[in-house]
């Protein structure tokens, strides 16, 4: 996370290479920069078609106000603007989704864990630490997504893998999607307002999230400051298909600096005036 899309430019430039501990980074040999900067041009937007996700287009007026003000930006910089529906072509997939986290979430805790300098060596002991101090440890929710989580099997089970594949599955349909409609990437309301969580309501759904297709096929995705409701920050999502991230700090770029959405966080203690 970063303030703006130049440092989100620099940072990227750092972060990339290869890897010779995880050998899936070698995929990505040729095809990755070492100087995003280059890439950041204000005038990006000019003669470039751009889907932009239209469930979004209904929803809480001020969420979808943003969203159409930003469609006029990139109208005004010389986008030309396509009408999409991806998140209906991918709605058959969300269950799998799920499915993959709570795999690949004890793999990854059971991994860390077991040459952590921590007394708990596994999933398995987190939850029962949870359990022995619940009073202190889940005052309020409980580990419902670790318990799930500690249910499956190893990552080599049908059920993992054929998840999986359905979850890479969102590749060719993003793909199929810009060839067909020959775009350079496709927007959306990155999430909605912030949720404010509280402690009998939790977490809620605001009508709004854009970052399964990209997180899903693995697909860069770039979010920059779409305005603000009721003080609350509001994004607007760039994705576009494998190795695009240069072009697309290109696009977002180019809307950043058109729209001059970015404000300081106040960290307000309500949102109710006065």
């Amino acid at each position: 996370m970063t303030r703006t899309v130049t440092d989100a430019a620099i940072l990227l430039g750092a972060m990339t290479g290869v890897d010779p501990a995880y050998a899936f980074t070698a995929e990505s040999t040729g095809k990755a920069a070492t100087d995003y900067t280059t890439f950041l041009n204000a005038a990006g937007l000019s003669g470039k078609r751009i889907g932009v996700e239209k469930s979004f287009l209904r929803g809480h007026e001020g969420v979808v106000g943003l969203y159409k003000e930003a469609i006029g930006v990139l109208k005004k910089q010389g986008a030309t603007i396509v009408e999409i529906d991806l998140l209906k072509s991918l709605s058959d997939i969300g269950g799998a989704e799920l499915t993959v986290l709570h795999y690949e979430f004890k793999e990854g805790v059971n991994k860390y864990l077991s040459t952590a300098n921590a007394g708990v060596k596994t999933l398995a002991d987190v939850i029962a630490f949870n359990t022995k101090n619940e009073a202190k440890a889940m005052p309020f929710f409980k580990q419902e997504i670790l318990e799930a989580s500690e249910a499956k099997g190893g990552l080599s089970g049908k059920e993992y893998t054929d998840a999986l594949a359905k979850t890479h599955s969102s590749r060719q349909r993003i793909d199929t999607l810009m060839a067909a409609q020959t775009l350079d990437a496709i927007c959306g309301t990155s999430i909605g307002f912030a949720g404010c969580i509280d402690p009998v309501n939790g977490d809620y759904d605001t009508g709004f999230y854009f970052c399964p297709p990209a997180a899903m096929a693995g697909y860069p995705h770039i979010t920059v400051p779409m305005g603000t409701v009721h003080g609350l920050p509001v994004g607007f999502s760039f994705i576009a298909g494998a190795y695009q991230e240069g072009p697309l700090l290109t696009l977002a770029y180019a809307y950043e600096q058109a729209s001059k959405k970015r404000i300081k966080p106040t960290f307000m203690k309500s949102l109710v005036p006065g």
